[in-house]
């Protein structure tokens, strides 16, 4: 063995700062009886080694293979340097170089041994609700700017203690450098009050609000990254009086438990899915309900999922700490009245949420950017995303290649945005629907704030081609002001786009796209959704596409199936007949006016859209008329599919037209003849994956194409998806679906922002 001195210098990127990276790197140096330093720089971590080869050898394979929890290490380099006489491995202070940058650790929900620390009554921290360290605890949320040292956090107003900053400074100490460090003595405070009771702090707050919960009211609490509207689960009426103050008709409502046992009371879990239940992310993820599961329906009405998610800060663990009396379960949705983002400053939250809640459960440790909670489902052992949020964001997806920096600035439902640096794509938090002023200014915020962490200054922005979204406004706007170039990008080859790079897809060879979604604004005018392309991130064209029927009234038809069936019925020539779900809905006069609208194209744009055909089915069978929220009728009739019904019905293909007319008819042919609504909704499904099976036989016939990409809303039909997946295989198909984002428009800033790259970067074409 050769036991011959050396020197290495290391250089680490990726998320190697606030995680606990530099005490690793000392305990392996150490460990190793190597000496040397580390310290933390505005692009990661630098270190120097010395001693034997061997140690050396096995200190850097340690360091790439087994780094910190939290840490993701996305390069490291190392190169020979001259052996230095030093005694001791040592950690030095932080050196800044302007205008470099580096990933931030999303937030993390509390780890085993914090935990084990909170319920610990020797333990200095016993119930502190902010007990933290580098492996757990808030981090995005709280982060002014770079680097990430305490000043520079909303934990700057709170001085350590003595006990706290000696952890702070140990090498040794798992809250080394850990920046929301703090205790009983030193940090922040939780307090509840009401207009009526005052404001009560600590242990008695935690106490008066479980009171409210028991009594069956509601409260808001402030969390991580903003408020919850809490209440208790297991009591219908305080369910139904949130409903009724939040404005939320029928959405499903999140739920919280202590623990796994709990949830397994009520729904169904699999290894994977308990995995990502107890996950650092700590998500919502959609779990099947029992069949004699007990919470009531108004939870989340007509559904057979439910979306439970697991404690992840002190807070949520004191609230949920198993008590005589206290329900198991708590209702924890977002803090926010229908449609507007969720409160996250405190005079906002009273302002906003007075009416909503009878009592407040705060703390004052300022939250700096509004967080949602994500949202999953398990598909094939792997997270599949609804909403890629806390715990995720703002981690960037890894690109194969040097980007310049780019804005693009996604879609107006389930905005995201997306910036480049580097091969890096910093996709954004959820930001949510842009449909008002107050979330257009969480976009514009949000844009300014990561901007500035990761010093960025785009050099070409990105937008939808539709005129009306507030985000291309915004970014007409500062193209404008600003002289940067401004891309359109068509919403289904951004969808595609997404789902390639999703899939680390970079090749200039052409994949099949099938885009599914309810809206996106076509090349033509028209509103398509219904989409077969070909193409890459470099372009595309529209092979087949579902056929055009008006839509009477535009986007408002969209919360009215029955207006969208009768227009689907009448381009299909066939008759209103009174004996039709849909047709029942409306007077006669109300028939006459949409006829005339239809006939007449007042505010009726044609539209493909495979969203608005799911809608009509919905309507025409008798499961949905009036829709409360996006997606409601498509999500009841995938409820009702029976996985033992082999049936499809036909959707004929012709001149590149998916033709829907004879669907209609067989749909109709069976409702009258008595035939179960659960057996033509499991048709309808089982016909589309035939539909999607013939186009890819034939654009394979004529191109050779044998990969297939599936994006889009309508794509977390997990029905569909896995009937469309299989049979694709089975037949030879490579498929491509979405890991790391949405297929939903949570995830299109990401394929804009990979046009655009493509297009502005001559040396990739």
């Amino acid at each position: 063995m050769n036991n011959k001195s050396a020197g290495l210098k290391i250089s680490v990127t990726g998320i190697v700062q606030g995680v606990g990276f530099r005490p690793f790197v000392f305990t392996l140096a150490t460990n190793h009886h190597l000496s040397g330093t580390v310290w933390n720089t505005s692009k990661g971590v630098e270190i120097e080694v010395f001693g034997s080869t061997p140690d050396i050898d096995l200190f850097y394979k340690e360091l790439r293979e087994q780094p910190p929890a939290l840490a993701r290490i996305d390069k490291i380099t190392a190169d020979s340097i001259p052996i230095k006489q030093i005694n001791n491995f040592t950690i030095n202070s932080s050196q800044v170089e302007q205008g470099q940058f580096l990933p931030i650790s999303p937030d993390m929900s509390i780890c085993p041994d914090c935990r084990r620390e909170l319920f610990d009554p020797a333990n200095r921290r016993y119930r502190y609700p902010f007990i933290n360290c580098t492996n757990c605890g808030p981090r995005f949320s709280i982060i002014k700017d770079t680097p990430y040292d305490r000043t520079m956090t909303t934990m700057a107003r709170f001085p350590l203690c003595s006990a706290c900053k000696a952890e702070y400074d140990n090498p040794l100490d798992r809250r080394f450098h850990a920046q929301p460090v703090a205790c009983h003595e030193c940090g922040p405070r939780i307090s509840f009050e009401t207009k009526n009771e005052g404001i009560f702090c600590d242990e008695r707050a935690l106490r008066i609000a479980k009171e409210y919960i028991k009594q069956g009211k509601i409260i808001a609490l402030k969390g991580l990254g903003g408020y919850h509207l809490v209440c208790n689960a297991e009591n219908s009426h305080a369910v139904q009086q949130l409903r009724e103050r939040k404005k939320r008709s029928d959405r499903p409502f999140a739920l919280m438990a202590f623990d796994k046992s709990v949830i397994r009371k009520y729904c169904q879990i699999n290894e994977t899915e308990a995995s990502e239940l107890e996950s650092p992310q700590h998500p919502i993820v959609l779990l099947r309900k029992n069949d004699d599961c007990s919470l009531p329906v108004n939870i989340a009405p007509s559904q057979n999922h439910l979306g439970f998610m697991l404690p992840y800060t002190p807070l949520h663990l004191l609230l949920l700490e198993p008590e005589k009396g206290f329900p198991e379960v708590l209702v924890m949705t977002s803090g926010n009245m229908s449609d507007e983002p969720i409160a996250y400053e405190d005079d906002d939250a009273r302002q906003r949420l007075s009416l909503v809640a009878d009592g407040f459960l705060l703390h004052n440790r300022p939250i700096h950017m509004r967080v949602d909670d994500s949202v999953i489902r398990v598909f094939e052992n792997q997270p599949y995303f609804i909403r890629r949020s806390r715990g995720y964001a703002p981690n960037p997806i890894l690109i194969n290649f040097e980007m310049a920096e780019i804005l693009a600035c996604g879609a107006e439902l389930k905005n995201t945005f997306c910036l480049s640096r580097s091969n890096y794509a910093f996709l954004s938090h959820h930001i949510g629907d842009l449909e008002n002023y107050e979330t257009l200014d969480s976009f514009e915020r949000s844009i300014d704030h990561y901007q500035r962490l990761f010093r960025i200054n785009p050099r070409l922005i990105a937008s939808d081609i539709h005129p009306d979204y507030l985000s291309t406004k915004y970014a007409i706007a500062r193209s404008t002001q600003e002289s940067i170039p401004l891309l359109h990008v068509q919403h289904h080859h951004a969808h595609l786009a997404a789902c390639l790079i999703d899939n680390n897809y970079y090749l200039k060879e052409s994949v099949i796209g099938l885009i599914f979604d309810g809206t996106g604004y076509g090349t033509d005018g028209n509103i398509w959704g219904g989409e077969v392309l070909i193409g890459s991130c470099f372009s595309y064209q529209r092979r087949f596409h579902l056929a055009e029927t008006p839509l009477p009234g535009g986007d408002t038809s969209i919360r009215n199936p029955a207006r969208i069936a009768l227009a689907q019925l009448f381009a299909s020539s066939i008759d209103w007949s009174a004996d039709l779900p849909p047709v029942q809905t409306f007077s006669q006069q109300e028939q006459s006016v949409i006829r005339s609208q239809i006939v007449n194209r007042i505010n009726t744009p044609l539209t493909t859209s495979m969203g608005r055909l799911f809608d009509a089915v919905a309507s025409l069978i008798g499961v949905r008329q009036i829709a409360t929220y996006e997606g409601q009728a498509a999500i009841e009739l995938e409820n009702l599919y029976d996985k033992f019904e082999v049936g499809f019905y036909q959707l004929p293909i012709e001149s590149g037209i998916i033709h829907t007319a004879e669907l209609f008819n067989q749909i109709i042919y069976d409702l009258r003849a008595g035939v179960a609504r659960s057996v033509i909704s499991s048709r309808f499904h089982n016909g589309l994956s035939e539909m999607c099976l013939a186009v890819c036989k034939v654009i394979k016939t004529e191109t050779g194409i044998e990969t297939v990409a599936l994006s889009g809303g309508v794509w977390q039909n997990t029905t569909l998806l896995q009937k469309t997946l299989q049979s694709l295989k089975e037949n030879g198909f490579r498929v491509l679906i979405h890991h790391q984002i949405p297929a939903n428009d949570g995830g299109i800033s990401l394929g804009q922002l990979m046009v655009a790259a493509t297009t502005f970067d001559q040396d990739l074409r």
